[in-house]
């Protein structure tokens, strides 16, 4: 009967192994959750013959990004705002490149995310534009706004001092660029050479190159899009910065290395990656330099309405469909934040939504940055509480990290087989890494041709 039970056991071991190997293999985190849940010892279950576990299937198939990271990386901008309201971590770094999801928004080119990711950072405040114009570390009179802290996050570098503005630069992504640079990107920001990516940037044809000392601008020269050149100079980009290209040994050898490892200027990356479009505005350096506009995506009231959001929550089911204070947008739920200066009240999900969705150059009453309140077009610059609006009392379940607003229901499956029931999961122990790999940088859909 020994002998039985224990064929049983193994059977039954052998079935649900095979089911945490598909879990693994097609990333559902929730079954494969369950299972292991079920019976630890499945993780060390191995595939007949092959001997793969599910840790190998899960890598092979590239499962081991952050959500946030993932989200970031393919411009689910409402999936990035649903983690960032349940303050995800936004400086977890990939232990392979040091990438962030800064980093892989900026490489598609995704501004919502970028906006998004930056929302703590940003106050809504009128005078933060000028505070972030003049690239000042001293916050004046406003107190949440710590400008060394939002460049040390936003030029922080990847392995080989690859910063998010280098990769929207080289994508050719503008509105990525604009809005980096609004927000405080420096390009004067240089690529080193650590011994962990290979910088195509400077390669002949027949040989790649570790060429350290390229700014954005060697990026945008290299990704052939003249608007993207064009507004790196404009913000102070220099024509004539050189990069090492290798060319650090200095020996008795150094006029035959010359020959061989020169350095590069934009202008001279260009040519060599036969880019004609940005040579005329790469020549010569502009006296009269175009002129500047600001991003379409900055939202400066987005930190006011995320901090009511975190407080007192945004999924409000009290629909109030004959009462007065119903929010005038989506005729569906209580109002419960104002906007500041005119006063009209809404929802606390409808200014989420707006303050996400919002992509305007200009507002016809309001600074920089201030998004238009869609009844009166006023410039909203933050948004308030009212008064009936109280703090959470009872925690948001995990067990769906959906808006309401958005299309997936979030349920989670069925699992009929197991006898044990489900524990709500808890993120915050699950260890995932980014798979992207930053290195060649050049070798991108957008430049594979090279």
């Amino acid at each position: 009967m020994n002998f039985f039970s224990i064929m049983g056991n193994s059977f039954g071991c052998s079935a649900s192994g095979e089911r945490l190997v598909s879990a693994a293999r097609d990333g559902d985190i929730q079954e494969a959750k369950a299972l292991l849940e079920y019976n630890r010892r499945l993780a060390k279950y191995s595939t007949f013959g092959v001997r793969n576990s599910p840790l190998h299937y899960s890598a092979a198939q590239g499962h081991h990004e952050t959500a946030l990271m993932q989200a970031g990386q393919h411009g689910h901008w409402k999936v990035v705002l649903t983690l960032m309201l349940f303050e995800a971590n936004i400086h977890r770094a990939d232990y392979l490149n040091g990438g962030t999801a800064l980093h892989l928004a900026a490489l598609n080119g995704h501004p919502r995310c970028i906006r998004l990711l930056l929302a703590d950072y940003i106050p809504s405040n009128a005078d933060c534009w000028d505070l972030l114009s003049k690239g000042s570390n001293d916050n004046g009179s406003i107190s949440e706004f710590d400008g060394s802290a939002l460049r040390e996050f936003i030029d922080r570098p990847a392995d080989g001092g690859i910063t998010a503005l280098h990769m929207a630069a080289l994508n050719g992504h503008v509105e990525s660029v604009q809005l980096l640079l609004d927000l405080g990107a420096s390009v004067n920001e240089i690529t080193v050479e650590d011994g962990t990516t290979i910088d195509l940037i400077g390669e002949s044809s027949e040989r790649v190159l570790d060429c350290a000392g390229s700014t954005a601008l060697h990026y945008a020269a290299c990704g052939g899009n003249p608007q993207c050149c064009q507004i790196l100079i404009a913000r102070g980009a220099s024509l004539t910065t050189e990069n090492a290209n290798g060319n650090d040994t200095v020996s008795s050898l150094q006029p035959v290395m010359d020959l061989y490892f020169k350095r590069w200027t934009p202008l001279m990356v260009a040519r060599s990656w036969h880019r004609n479009e940005p040579e005329a505005i790469l020549i010569t350096q502009q006296e009269n330099q175009s002129q500047i506009y600001s991003s379409p995506y900055l939202s400066i009231p987005f930190m006011s309405i995320v901090k009511i959001a975190r407080e007192c929550g945004w999924r409000n089911n009290d629909s109030l469909p004959t009462c007065d204070d119903t929010c005038v947008v989506c005729l569906e739920t209580k109002c419960t934040v104002a906007a500041e200066g005119c006063g009209h009240e809404f929802c606390t999900r409808c200014a989420l939504y707006l303050c996400s969705t919002i992509c305007i150059s200009t507002v016809a009453q309001g600074p920089t940055g201030s998004v238009a309140c869609p009844l009166c077009r006023h410039g909203i610059i933050s948004f308030l509480k009212l008064p009936g609006t109280k703090p959470m009392v009872k925690a948001i379940s995990r067990t769906s990290f959906s808006l309401s607003f958005c299309t997936c229901t979030g349920e989670e499956p069925d699992f009929p087989s197991l006898k044990t029931p489900l524990r709500k999961p808890d993120f915050q122990s699950t260890k995932v890494y980014p798979s992207f790999i930053f290195v060649p940088f050049c070798k991108l859909p957008q430049v594979s041709h090279l």
